[in-house]
């Protein structure tokens, strides 16, 4: 598999790894971060335990992970990646999104996902990309919709959370066919 650089005039993804995650370690310790995953990342040790689970599914063609890195700010912004690869199937997740508070409401997430949309349809040529995000989690799932996703159902309590709590998810997806219409009126 190719080592994808996705990059336009103001974020550049690139492949993250063991030997860039550190650029990381100031943004994953910022307070709740992650309120809505079940990854605990606030520590060093943390940090680089997900991010090797990261790389192994990029060993195992499950996952892509990339780090952010923000044009506009010169600064690493945080990490995302492409997870629960289906190569047979042409399924694909967008996820396990980290960025950082002075990062967010910036733009930043809008340009990162259509390079990975447009990669996922046009490059890797998939049927279908999917976004899991926790119900509770308005922001985000505001964020989804606007790219064009539609809710294709909740999965009611399906996931533990760091805290106990039993979060319901709620299903997004674009396919293939609505890509072209996505492209043109959200980007």
């Amino acid at each position: 598999m190719t080592i994808p650089t996705l990059e336009d005039n103001r974020v550049k993804l690139t492949l993250l790894g063991m030997s860039n995650y550190k650029n990381l370690l100031e943004i994953a310790q910022e307070h709740n971060l992650v309120q809505y995953s079940p990854s605990k990342i606030d520590t060093p040790e943390d940090l680089k335990d997900y991010v090797q689970t990261a790389v192994d599914g990029y060993y195992n063609r499950t996952t892509i992970p990339f780090i952010i890195f923000d044009k506009q700010a010169n600064a690493f912004a945080g990490c995302t990646r492409f997870g629960l690869i289906n190569w047979k199937n042409k399924v694909l997740h967008i996820g396990w999104t980290l960025i950082g508070r002075d990062f967010q409401g910036t733009g930043l997430n809008k340009h990162m996902k259509f390079l990975m949309l447009q990669y996922a349809f046009e490059t890797l040529k998939f049927d279908k990309v999917e976004f899991r995000v926790d119900e509770r989690n308005i922001r985000s799932r505001k964020a989804v919709e606007k790219l064009g996703a539609k809710l294709e159902g909740i999965l009611r309590k399906d996931m533990l959370m760091l805290d106990g709590f039993k979060r319901s998810t709620c299903c997004y997806g674009i396919i293939k066919e609505e890509w072209e219409d996505i492209k043109e009126l959200v980007f």
